[in-house]
């Protein structure tokens, strides 16, 4: 009987990626039992074209420089390599499609993301295709989102993580006003944005 791989995917922007992202896959890595988790960097983020975003090639390597020390973590440049808008049930498909054998997909993100699953391209299918864990924090509003998103699909599992108040946009406020971020993010992914001075501007 062949082993079936629990590989979760943790999508996002990245920019940057945070110590609470990589809390955020640990836990799911432990609490689903699963074997890897692959990281995959958003492309061109179709929800988030209100906003400048760093180019897809800096969110890439600074999330390969955050997880380089786990050996359960990967990172893929699915979306960052496909050209046109990013789309989960697009990169799920794929991700499928590449890993031999058989695979059990655990699509991994925030609750807030979660909350909005029913504007993303093709639903139905995207929750036909993984296994979704919303991630929530102590004093997340779960009544509301309970009653807004759909936890009582099979498919749906919330998961709780340590109390992490990090947010990109946070990150990136603070490099524009001078203010520290190290501790905040891996020492690596701090190194690379003083480098290339990235979120100087007002972008």
């Amino acid at each position: 009987m062949r082993k079936v791989t629990r590989l979760g995917v943790m999508g996002g922007t990245f920019d940057p990626l945070h110590h609470g992202h990589l809390v955020t896959a640990e836990e799911a890595l432990w609490q689903f039992h699963l074997d890897e988790v692959v990281f995959v960097p958003t492309g061109q983020p179709w929800m988030k074209a209100d906003r400048e975003v760093s180019p897809a090639e800096h969110r890439y390597l600074m999330t390969v420089i955050a997880t380089a020390s786990n050996p359960h973590f990967s990172v893929s440049r699915i979306e960052v390599d496909r050209e046109g808008p990013t789309y989960a049930v697009d990169t799920l498909r794929e991700l499928r499609q590449q890993r031999a054998g058989d695979v059990e997909l655990f699509f991994i993100t925030g609750a807030d993301a979660m909350l909005e699953i029913l504007q993303w391209k093709d639903p139905e299918e995207v929750l036909e295709q993984a296994h979704f864990i919303a991630a929530t924090r102590p004093g997340y509003d779960i009544a509301r989102f309970e009653k807004e998103a759909p936890t009582s699909h099979p498919r749906v599992s919330v998961m709780d993580i340590p109390a992490l108040a990090i947010s990109s946009s946070d990150i990136r406020r603070r490099v524009r006003d001078g203010e520290p971020i190290r501790y905040l993010v891996p020492e690596g992914v701090n190194t690379y944005i003083r480098k290339f001075h990235l979120y100087r501007g007002g972008g």
